[in-house]
């Protein structure tokens, strides 16, 4: 399976990230150059796309394909294809505080450590739904590791569409995510510009 290897802070810094996005709490010790040359719109739409891309953790086919999912949907496609990315089971157990940055909870759900609804699921882009019940395996719960995870999150934000139970480490889905509950700034509208080309 291909997977998007490039360090971390490097790529925030690239792409204007801030790296508690992806559940780092550090920073690069460089001081960037100011870049002086005034990007092309379609400069601005590649780089957003890259951003998002970046952020969920996917390569351009994947994300090609929720687009097209997006367009099919009812609404505003920007704001579908957002809701889409949320959804995914390995970005809710990383908004969940069940994993310290979004590869963790990726690969938590990779070596199928979290349940959906009592069941196994190993797949990454499985999208939950309303009512789902995500909780993690008690072999992995009962370890150190895990309890330390849960702790130094203990105190982060929760998004709405989700409820934390933070004595059991059971989430459940609420609702879909709505565009305010994104926790990273985007343009989305530019990302659909750029695919409607």
């Amino acid at each position: 399976m291909a997977r998007n290897m490039q360090p971390i802070l490097k790529r925030c810094r690239t792409l204007g990230i801030s790296p508690s996005v992806m559940g780092i709490d550090k920073s690069s010790n460089r001081n960037p150059k100011p870049n002086k040359r005034k990007q092309s719109e379609y400069g601005r739409q590649l780089t957003e796309k890259q951003k998002v891309k970046f952020i969920y953790g996917m390569l351009e086919k994947q994300f090609a394909r929720y687009y097209e999912m997006a367009t099919k949907m009812p609404g505003i496609t920007g704001e579908n294809l957002l809701q889409i990315l949320e959804s995914r089971l390995d970005n809710v157990v990383f908004r969940l505080g069940l994993a310290n940055t979004r590869r963790e909870s990726r690969q938590f759900v990779n070596h199928g450590h979290v349940l959906v609804n009592g069941k196994r699921v190993d797949i990454p882009s499985y999208r939950v739904k309303v009512g789902d019940v995500i909780t993690i395996k008690e072999k992995l719960l009962s370890t150190d590791r895990m309890k330390e995870v849960i702790e130094a999150n203990s105190s982060r934000a929760v998004p709405k569409w989700l409820d934390m139970d933070k004595n059991t480490a059971t989430g459940k889905v609420i609702a879909m995510a709505e565009r305010e509950d994104i926790d990273f700034e985007v343009e989305e509208h530019l990302i659909v510009e750029l695919y409607s080309r």
